[in-house]
């Protein structure tokens, strides 16, 4: 495991902060001892869960063109026939992964192929589970194209907490299934658009493993 590279200036500052704030508790103290004790574990505790935020795990992964794997770690919180109006502007399956801030934060292509498609909008910061976050909250979207199976839509959408959406995808390049994409700051989620012949492995309320779970498969 190591720290995500998004994460360098948020834990540089985090740590700059925390730092200098028990550096004056310490050196100048006007509160009791016992308040400055409990005030110093309650920062350093808050600094460990910025760093744990940032964490990138190792996950050994073998590449399957069946299947459609969980772009995000999390929770299933949407699985529904819908109309997606951005690129399809047709029916799909929509699947959607709600991300706590607790979840790891790194984004994984679901499947492999060329990167057919990308486009970020900016937009609100609603919660992440309200159901027009996916249309109206800052997102970016990303469809890749299988050389067999076609093509599968993939949009990152931020949520309440989260102010900035990292995407490495562009048109044109190669997408590695299991391989990084993107990374989302705190608290978000990530919606999958599938075609109506894919067969779902998930269920609501499923907690899913980024590159790992297998969300659905290709019926071919």
């Amino acid at each position: 495991m190591h720290l995500h590279r998004e994460g360098t200036p948020t834990l540089l500052l985090s740590t700059a902060v925390v730092f200098g704030i028990l550096f004056a508790l310490w050196n100048w103290p006007v509160l009791p001892n016992a308040l400055i004790i409990l005030i110093s574990a309650l920062l350093l505790i808050v600094l460990g869960i910025v760093f744990w935020f940032f964490r990138v795990p190792a996950r050994p992964f073998k590449a399957d063109d069946r299947c459609i794997v969980a772009p995000a770690d999390g929770k299933v919180v949407a699985i529904e026939e819908v109309h997606e109006p951005e690129y399809f502007k047709d029916r799909r399956i929509q699947v959607s992964i709600f991300m706590s801030p607790l979840n790891v934060h790194v984004n994984w292509y679901p499947i492999g192929g060329t990167t057919s498609y990308y486009r970020y909008h900016p937009g609100k910061y609603l919660v992440a589970w309200h159901p027009k976050s996916s249309t109206e909250n800052e997102r970016s979207t990303v469809v890749v194209k299988h050389p067999i199976h076609g093509e599968v839509l993939f949009r990152q959408i931020a949520g309440a907490l989260a102010r900035r959406i990292c995407t490495y995808s562009r048109e044109g390049a190669p997408a590695q299934q299991g391989t990084e994409f993107g990374f989302i700051k705190f608290g978000s989620r990530v919606d999958l658009f599938l075609p109506l012949t894919a067969k779902v492995d998930v269920t609501i309320g499923q907690a899913v493993t980024g590159c790992s779970t297998v969300v659905a498969r290709f019926n071919a």
